[in-house]
């Protein structure tokens, strides 16, 4: 175990996990990914899933705008990096604004856009119906908010690669603040 764990001091990791969470597709999308990785991290990294906050995102309650953005940015904040599920029809707007406040702070941020549209360009017939309004056989993603995501961190289309990939910065990222503590 790591020395500052044996001395009762735990540095803290923090991921934020930036996703749509209003199906019940994606709560359990969100619920199945954080419960994954909280068993391949160790103890001392804490995920900060807002579905999970009952304060803001209970729906059977009350929470006003101002206090949704207050909560879940003092949480981006305080976060070491942030991972985020681009996937959907377009791209969550919410999902899109923790992307900016991270970009805008220097928080990494790990993506994820996995739709299975990518690609396949050899296809000439796809190709061909580009040319029709309505035909496009290829996804489309803000580009915007993707230069945002590749700025200041990665993006994965493969849900096992983008898992392993967080789960390895994480280690990193414990190694470093280890390394820190006992240089201090």
């Amino acid at each position: 175990m790591l020395n500052y764990l044996k001395e009762n001091h735990m540095e803290k990791i923090k991921i934020y996990f930036a996703s749509p969470l209003f199906s019940d597709m994606e709560r359990w999308f969100n619920a199945d990914i954080v419960d994954s990785l909280r068993y391949s991290l160790p103890e001392n990294v804490e995920i900060y899933l807002p579905q999970e906050n009952e304060a803001i995102n209970d729906k059977s309650g009350y929470a006003n705008s101002v206090m949704i953005a207050e909560a879940d940015t003092n949480e981006l904040l305080s976060s070491d990096f942030i991972v985020a599920v681009l996937d959907g029809a377009t791209i969550d707007v919410g999902v899109a604004s923790e992307i900016g406040v991270a970009y805008a702070k220097g928080i990494p941020v790990i993506g994820l856009y996995s739709d299975s549209r990518q690609g396949a360009f050899g296809n000439t017939d796809k190709i061909n119906a580009l040319d029709e309004v309505g035909e496009s056989q290829f996804s489309y993603i803000n580009l915007y908010t993707v230069g945002l995501v590749k700025a200041n961190g990665v993006l994965f289309k493969d849900v096992g690669d983008w898992f392993t990939y967080i789960v390895e910065e994480a280690q990193k990222l414990i190694k470093e603040k280890e390394t820190n503590e006992q240089t201090n």
